[in-house]
């Protein structure tokens, strides 16, 4: 019976170190674009302290670094992966992200908006909120970060 117990808690060891090496090769990716993103973010749009990183894949796949730069001040830096070119808008000239929804609500009335999150779209920052319609139907528009008019939108995938 032992012979057993250790047998099976040797095979779930070996399972569950597979499984953490599966793992950290499948994060690997989007640790090394963070880095890159962070030491761009610094050295062309000063920025001192992060509080957020995420990827955006639109046309062109972009990092998108928040944070603070030298003077205090909260800014967002949109990093083109392809080519390391940046847009950088102070976040205060932006709308947020309730006024987003808030303005997509003005226009559209979908059944739930799944998330919210900063993109570009044609060379423009953006909001791209994906939604379902009432049909279960999924839908992406895409607004302007500074004004909310609606850039893009993708409906009834």
């Amino acid at each position: 019976m032992k012979k057993w117990i250790w047998i099976i808690s040797l095979a779930c060891l070996i399972i569950l170190g597979f499984a953490a090496n599966l793992y950290l090769d499948a994060v690997k990716p989007v640790k090394t674009a963070k880095e890159k993103a962070i030491e761009i973010a610094e050295e062309k749009a000063d920025v001192k302290s992060i509080d957020n990183f995420t990827l955006f894949h639109g046309t062109d796949a972009y990092y998108i670094v928040e944070g603070k730069n030298s003077k205090k001040e909260n800014v967002i830096v949109w990093i083109n992966e392809k080519n390391n070119s940046i847009t950088v808008k102070k976040k205060q000239d932006g709308i947020s992200k309730k006024d987003a929804i808030n303005a997509l609500l003005d226009n559209r009335s979908p059944s739930s908006i799944n998330t919210v999150r900063l993109g570009m779209v044609q060379g423009i920052p953006a909001w791209e909120i994906y939604t379902h319609s009432e049909d279960d139907l999924i839908n992406y528009y895409y607004l302007d970060f500074e004004t909310g008019e609606i850039l893009l939108n993708i409906e009834n995938i």
